[in-house]
This record gives structure tokens, sequence and C-alpha cells, in this order.
């Protein structure tokens, strides 16, 4: 695994490869498979993320009923041509808010790289995929791409919200999809990095503070929340847009900013939002049942 991306950069600047080739040889030495079985594990979980984005249910909702069946709501803005966002931009919170709610009420999804971050870089691929009719293949490269920040990511800082509140979920998910989309429309490994930074960057601080201990609230709706982030942070770096602080020190940063996070901030569900009067009124109204 790659202790930085700065690393991932130096490699393909001095070999010139690609950001994905670079990500797939490491990959491969790693777990000591060959290149075409680790594509073919890629595009598994690409299929896995395509099959649950078709088999979403509209009128399903999670155990407790805190969440599901409000994609729907925002499916029909869009439809009904309402929405403020563009084409792309929506459909990537629609599949993000769908994704998320199908975790939630336990149907089968892709960890990218947590559950509760799973609506993010499903959300954007899918989506460019879909607006711009790419294959496959393409794709696939895309996700070694989000998985090569993701790994830089998980080493350097953490990708738990119990470790580091939801900025290391959401905020790498968010990370990682910005990496994804940049690469895609052609940006260099700098700038993927760059992407990734300015993404990371935005949402540190973010605190794990689910109520009543679920990962519902706020998390579905979080995933739409980091999945905006990465368009927008994708634009940015391929605009020549640069982050001040270098790609790494920015996930150190997140790093030392989880640590310093009160306990009651990171996925113990006893600050924040879940503390809140009505987030205690919900957690006393949940049965045992309800919750397990």
């Amino acid at each position: 695994m790659f202790e930085s991306l700065e690393e991932i950069v130096r490699i393909c600047e001095e070999e010139g490869k690609e950001f994905p080739e670079v990500v797939l040889s490491e990959d491969c030495q790693e777990e000591g498979m060959s290149k075409e079985d680790s594509r073919s594990m890629m595009q598994g979980m690409l299929d896995a993320m395509r099959q649950a984005d078709i088999d979403y249910d509209p009128k399903l909702k999670s155990k407790s009923t805190l969440v599901g069946s409000e994609a729907p709501l925002l499916e029909k803005r869009y439809q009904d041509k309402a929405m403020l966002s563009g084409d792309f931009m929506s459909r990537c919170m629609i599949r993000a808010l769908k994704m998320a709610e199908s975790n939630a009420c336990m149907k089968r999804i892709v960890a990218a790289p947590t559950a509760g971050s799973c609506g993010v870089l499903p959300s954007v691929l899918l989506s460019y995929q879909e607006t711009k009719g790419t294959d496959d293949q393409e794709i696939v490269r895309a996700l070694y791409v989000a998985a090569g920040v993701g790994g830089v990511i998980a080493r350097r800082a953490s990708i738990s919200g119990a470790e580091g509140g939801c900025q290391a979920e959401i905020g790498a998910a968010s990370a990682m999809a910005a990496a994804s989309l940049a690469f895609l429309e052609g940006g260099s490994a700098k700038v993927c990095c760059e992407a990734s930074a300015l993404a990371l960057k935005g949402l540190l601080g973010l605190t794990c503070d689910p109520v009543a201990g679920l990962v519902e609230v706020p998390c579905v709706k979080r995933n739409v929340l980091g999945a905006v982030n990465a368009v927008s942070c994708a634009d940015m770096a391929l605009s020549g847009i640069e982050s001040r602080i270098p790609p790494d020190e920015v996930i150190d940063a997140m790093k030392s900013i989880g640590h310093a996070m009160s306990p009651s901030l990171r996925e113990t569900g006893n600050g924040g939002l879940a503390m809140t009067p009505t987030g205690q009124k919900i957690r006393e109204d949940l049965t045992p049942q309800d919750i397990l």
C-alpha cells in the first residue's frame, strides 16, 4: 500500500504511467494476483454498485422508520425539471440518496470505503457513465484511482467514523470520488490528487453524531453532500485550481482533527445532533427491536 499520494504522483511522472495502472500494479503485488484477476474483481465491484442502484426499493424504510422512501421525492423534482442543480449533479444526488437509504434498509451495497458512505462513489461514477456513455473498462480504471486515494487515507489517517468522525467516512469517500471524476475527465495524477485534497479539505471536522446510534440520521443525507462536494472539487481541480495545503498534509490534518475530537462526536451517539432534544426523543421512542 502506498504511503502517500505524492508517491503515486512521482511514480506516474517518472515511469510515464497513468494513476490506475500504478495502483493496479501495487494491488497485484500485494495480493499476489494477476492483473486480469484484479480487474475482474474490480469489475465485480462495479457490477455490484450498479445492481444496488437497480435494486433500490422506493417503498422500503429502515427498521427504525427514520429513513427510506425519500429518494423518490428528489427524483420527482428532477423529473418535473424543477431541480436547481444541473442534470449530472441531480442524478448524482438522487443515486447517493438511494444507495445510502438501501444501506440503512439492509440491502446489498458496496462499502466505498465504508457502508455509511456507500452512496458517494457509486453515485458519481454511475451517473457519469449514464451521462457520458463511458464503457465499463474506463469506469473500472477510475475505481483504481479511487482505491489508490482511499488506501492512502486509510494508511495515513483512518476511514472509521469511530476513530476520525464522519470526515473519515464521507470525507474519504468524497475525496475518492473527486479523484476518480478528475481522472475520467482527463486529469493527470497530480490533478486527481488535488481534487481529492480539495474534497477532503472541505469536509474537515465533520462529526459522526448518529441519532440513536444508527447509521441513518444524518448519515444518509451526508452521502448527497459528499457526492456534490466531489463533483465541485473535481471541476475546480480540472480548471487548474490547487489545494494550498498539499494532499498528504490534508490527510494528516484530518487525522489530527479526528484525534482532537471529543469521543462524543465519533460515532457514539452521545453528542452533536444525537443529543439535540429531537434526537434524544427519537432515541427514547425507539424500542430495542427498532435499533437491533
